[in-house]
């Protein structure tokens, strides 16, 4: 009686397997991306399960780490549901070798997959190089960052405290009240050959007072002895200058900031960040005292620089507007390599501004980079039919921006802006060659 009990237990679970059985299709392991059946099934953080291959094919078309189904984000590299992969291939095992097979035969799975693998495995391997270098403080990268950063605000701190150097510039100081020793800091300015007579003025002991009186005449004769006429002629069309604004005019980046602050700091960030739009404010808005000389130290004529090679002075006249064969080479670089234009500017100062100047050059290159992979990207989504949009987004920040610092730049401390401007100058470059290294890593999966 108790066997014949067992007997009909166990005929009841078959009974109940095989209604299961009958109950299962493939449509209940389908993905919904081909809506076929799951092969190597992945699940992501949201749940939802896809194949391996539809997933790397929706990551390559799409570069977006995001479910194709609810557009979450997913965290980590997704893996393969081993449970639900074992289960699909014990209940459709036909199904699943044909779909293996059809996965085996197309290139562009293959190519697709092997993209997303490596992928994963770089974002494997930074996670794992962050991991591991952080009881150390957050890897080799931001320790010198921090470090550079802490020498940096010292400095500023310092240079805050006492003011010295930017009030002693001559820039701020009447010419009638500089010493003899100032006199010939402002002649050796003038030019490597001007340092021939600084011992001439310094035994005439000419202070600001006595080289406003002197005339062109007054030059040739002891104890100056300028006999080039070149030479003189420089010096008084230097000196007609110094007359005109009260003040030595700035010469160099450092005396330009002391003079300009605000302008300074606004070219520095605009030129970084829109170069394009703030040419364009240059050529409206301060075209003369700017824009000009830009332009001709950017796109020089032959004639131009065969001048200044011969005629001392050639840079101490006004410029003229730029020619035709200037403005062609300038908006052909304007529109495809605006960076470019301001590392040529920085490279003619590069004499004057040894590491800064190096320091400008780098930063336009990297920006350029970094452009470059910004098309790129916005060509690979197919999203170019977007790009006046997001111009007129961009513009928009950047004016939004402008006005707002413009409003409360009369209350921001000096010691804020001074942060600013030398972060920018400095400290950009080490940051843009990190965001650099990502656009290449990120480039090299998509090519894979």
């Amino acid at each position: 009686m108790e066997e014949d009990v067992k007997l009909d237990g166990n005929e009841g679970t078959r009974i109940a397997t095989a209604k299961l059985d009958r109950k299962i299709s493939v449509s209940e392991f389908s993905c919904h991306c081909c809506y076929d059946i799951l092969v190597n099934p992945t699940t992501l953080n949201c749940g939802h399960s896809f194949c391996r291959h539809c997933l790397a094919l929706w990551w390559v078309s799409s570069k977006k780490t995001e479910c194709p189904e609810c557009r979450n984000t997913w965290e980590g590299f997704p893996k393969v549901n081993i449970l639900l992969r074992d289960i699909i291939e014990k209940l459709f095992p036909d199904a699943i070798q044909q779909k293996y097979k059809d996965v085996e035969g197309s290139h562009e799975i293959i190519h697709a997959l092997q993209a997303f693998n490596k992928y994963g495995s770089d974002q494997n391997q930074a996670s794992a190089g962050t991991q591991g270098n952080q009881p150390r403080g957050g890897g080799f990268f931001s320790g010198v960052l921090t470090a550079l950063t802490s020498v940096a605000v010292v400095l500023l701190v310092y240079h805050w405290s006492s003011r010295d150097s930017e009030q002693d510039l001559l820039v701020h100081k009447p010419v009638a009240k500089w010493t003899a020793e100032e006199v010939v800091l402002w002649l050796e300015q003038l030019g490597p050959w001007a340092s021939h007579y600084k011992e001439h003025f310094l035994s005439g002991n000419v202070n600001g007072r006595l080289l406003l009186t002197l005339a062109e005449e007054e030059f040739s004769k002891n104890p100056y002895s300028i006999e080039n006429s070149s030479h003189r002629k420089a010096i008084l069309l230097e000196l007609d200058r110094v007359k005109t604004l009260g003040v030595k005019p700035p010469q160099n980046l450092w005396e330009y900031k002391a003079v300009n602050p605000g302008k300074s700091l606004f070219l520095l960030y605009a030129l970084k960040s829109s170069p394009r739009l703030s040419m364009l404010y240059l050529y409206l808005f301060d075209y003369a005292e700017t824009f000009l000389p830009f332009i001709h130290t950017t796109c020089p004529l032959q004639e131009e620089q065969k001048e200044q090679e011969e005629d001392l002075f050639a840079k101490f006249i006004d410029l003229q507007d730029p020619t035709w064969r200037q403005w062609r080479e300038f908006l052909v670089k304007y529109v495809f390599l605006p960076y470019q234009l301001i590392a040529e500017f920085a490279w003619d100062w590069l004499e004057l501004h040894y590491w800064t100047s190096r320091f400008i050059i780098v930063n336009a290159m990297l920006l350029t980079v970094l452009e470059l992979f910004s098309f790129w990207n916005l060509w690979s989504r197919r999203e170019l039919k977007n790009l006046p949009q997001l111009m007129w987004r961009h513009f928009w920040n950047m004016s939004t921006h402008g006005i707002c610092v413009a409003i409360f730049w009369p209350v921001i401390p000096q010691f804020v802006c001074n942060c600013f401007f030398y972060w920018a100058l400095y400290f950009n470059p080490i940051i843009n060659i990190d965001l650099v290294v990502k656009e290449i890593r990120r480039f090299e999966t998509q090519v894979v």
